[in-house]
């Protein structure tokens, strides 16, 4: 199994949802970047359950701890621990379920992939998983900004409830869309949002929605022709966070009903800059970044773990069952998903930024 993304900047992440810890190992990032515990606790903050009536009633801390790697507040360029404990797992629910595999969950899967599984609150499939992915992208969020990438993620959708005003990158416009428990862009829209999800929570049941992330300052020449596009890897690491199930890029699935001549981008100059008139292809051209604001937008399925009922079939006695689930979970994903989202991205610009050489091993 592996558990380690990247090729310079590297995260590996471990920890189940009902065992002891969470957390990840940061590799290969600069020596001399100031960095402290509150920076990944500020986006620990945004991810932690408990938030609101929107997400689970789980309550965790989600208390961060560096265990190596910094030194007088700045980076040493060697493997960046992080941890944090769990403190509120009840895996009581979870024992007379150990059998029956949650509908769209993925309890079958890894159970005919390992056999032994950790069945409590979904082991290492579950969405805990991701406070590893946010305490690296931390890291990565900190280096990059420091070279003026920033990226911001939002929900754009959620249980068919669109957001339709204009993503415009301004300084405070993350604490805008924190402020608002849907993480999205006005408080109109995070009403009607919310409405939808607690009426979903209501019948027993979830929704499902779509994250948009803008990544600006992104210069041009970021990843490889052929196999190592960047939009291929951004592409996987989104499509690994739990409930991801599709992607697409600027105009994405719109492109099918376009002509050419509308689906181009035309060059355009501003003072020795070259841009493009417009941004359909969502800042990567050929797999290259080119300068432009790169646009992504992210399918996440209704939260699979509801206590409507449901047809199942129980492994050990291999007959048909009925499953209600029982415990704590999010009626959707998508508020808590916005900085997980954030987090892949950041990894992935600060990889290729390394790659490329825009990034020195040892900062200033």
């Amino acid at each position: 199994m592996s558990n380690t993304f990247g090729r310079l900047f590297q995260v590996a992440s471990f920890g189940e949802s009902h065992g002891t810890a969470v957390g990840c190992v940061v590799d290969g990032c600069p020596s001399g970047l100031p960095l402290s515990v509150e920076d990944v606790q500020k986006e620990l903050d945004r991810r932690r359950p408990g938030q609101s009536s929107l997400t689970t009633s789980r309550r965790e801390k989600d208390q961060a701890s560096i265990l190596s790697g910094i030194f007088d507040g700045k980076t040493l360029g060697t493997p960046i621990a992080m941890v944090v404990e769990n403190h509120d797992a009840d895996s009581s629910k979870y024992l007379k379920m150990k059998d029956t595999p949650r509908p769209g969950h993925a309890d079958y899967t890894w159970r005919m992939k390992y056999g032994l599984v950790d069945w409590r609150g979904g082991g290492r499939s579950s969405a805990r998983e991701t406070v590893g992915r946010v305490a690296g992208g931390a890291v990565a969020k900190k280096l990059l900004s420091r070279f003026g990438v920033h990226a911001v993620a939002f929900a754009r959708e959620i249980g068919g409830v669109e957001c339709d005003k204009d993503f415009v990158f301004k300084k405070n416009i993350q604490a805008v869309i924190d402020s608002t428990p849907s993480r999205t862009l006005d408080k109109e829209s995070s009403r009607m949002m919310g409405e939808v999800i607690l009426e979903a929570k209501g019948r027993g049941d979830s929704v499902g929605g779509i994250i948009e992330c803008v990544a600006v300052g992104v210069p041009p020449g970021l990843g490889e022709p052929v196999f190592d596009k960047l939009n291929a890897d951004l592409a996987k690491a989104v499509i690994s966070i739990p409930a991801v199930k599709a992607i697409e890029f600027g105009e994405g699935f719109n492109f099918p009903y376009m002509l050419g001549s509308e689906a181009n981008d035309e060059f355009i100059l501003k003072g020795r800059n070259v841009l493009t008139k417009t941004n359909k292809c969502g800042g990567i051209q050929g797999g290259i970044s080119n300068g432009m604001p790169i646009v992504l937008r992210v399918a996440v399925k209704p939260t699979s773990s509801i206590s409507k009922s449901q047809n199942t079939v129980n492994l050990k006695s291999m007959k048909k069952a009925k499953i209600q689930v029982e415990g704590r979970h999010d009626p959707c994903i998508v508020p808590r998903a916005v900085p997980v989202v954030e987090a892949m991205v950041n990894l992935v610009l600060a990889d290729h930024m390394l790659i490329s050489g825009v990034i020195p091993r040892k900062l200033d």
